[in-house]
């Protein structure tokens, strides 16, 4: 395989912009217990997220290009059901974000979550619908999922 990085995309009618606003305000569609903590809209901002008991990671922004792109780099992370609990440390989060004709297509990808670590299908599953339920609603609707 060519890409094997865990990857998903949306179409949205909303800007590019409105796409990016809303994927940093990360409070907004990731949620956990006690879910984000930090700020998480400007270059080099550090952030936890956490679901308790399970996950807890902390990012850092590494990149943000307004309306086009952000980049997180996971400095730290416990994920508490695997045998390596570190899995995610040094993986880095990417939202690419590029007008479609009329729409625009925001591109997720978890660079370093594989098939061949052990919480890829339990993580992919969790990203899969955070970004294809959560983060489309918040974007497009300004709400979470129902």
């Amino acid at each position: 395989m060519e890409n094997q990085n865990f990857t998903a995309t949306l179409m949205v009618d909303q800007t590019p912009e409105e796409a990016f606003d809303a994927i940093n305000n990360v409070c907004g569609w990731w949620t956990g217990d006690p879910g984000i903590e930090g700020s998480t809209d400007k270059l080099n901002d550090e952030f936890t997220y956490a679901y308790k008991p399970y996950h807890h990671s902390k990012q850092k922004i590494t990149e943000l290009t307004p309306g086009k792109k952000i980049v997180w780099l996971v400095t730290d992370s416990s994920i508490n059901f695997v045998k390596d609990k570190s899995e995610w440390t040094g993986t880095k989060i990417i939202f690419e974000i590029e007008k479609k004709g009329d729409q625009t297509e925001v591109r997720f990808t978890h660079v370093g979550l594989v098939p061949d670590i052990e919480c890829y299908n339990d993580c992919s599953n969790a990203w899969g619908s955070y970004i294809s339920s959560s983060l489309r609603n918040w974007i497009t609707k300004g709400n979470k999922a129902a």
